[in-house]
């Protein structure tokens, strides 16, 4: 990975840090506000590599229509879910249930 690339992680970790608890926000929201639209799948990666950072609430990051697509990456996979849910948001069959209320829009 060059520099580059951990410099947009950074970047990254910074917006997802700053989503208020019991709100998400989207992969796409997040590289639109970085003025990378169209890379909401490079956001995608940098999540994927933020598990093992405590300080990055990467839960709080979903697709563009609520669905938790990074469960995968949480061990076990139940735990995105069971992290939104502590946090008053209501998940239904991998899918925020009440997705336009809780979206926070990076600004």
């Amino acid at each position: 990975m060059n520099s580059k690339n951990e410099s947009f992680f950074d970047q990254v970790y910074e917006v997802v840090k700053r989503i208020p608890e019991g709100k998400v926000t989207s992969y796409g929201a997040i590289a639109e506000f970085l003025g990378r639209k169209g890379s909401a799948r490079m956001v995608g990666y940098a999540m994927n590599a933020a598990h093992n950072l405590p300080e990055v609430p990467a839960h709080r990051v979903v697709n563009r229509n609520g669905l938790l697509t990074g469960k995968h990456h949480f061990n076990p996979p139940s735990l995105m879910q069971q992290l939104l849910e502590n946090e008053g948001i209501k998940v239904e069959n991998d899918k925020i249930l009440n997705f336009k209320e809780v979206f926070w829009k990076p600004c």
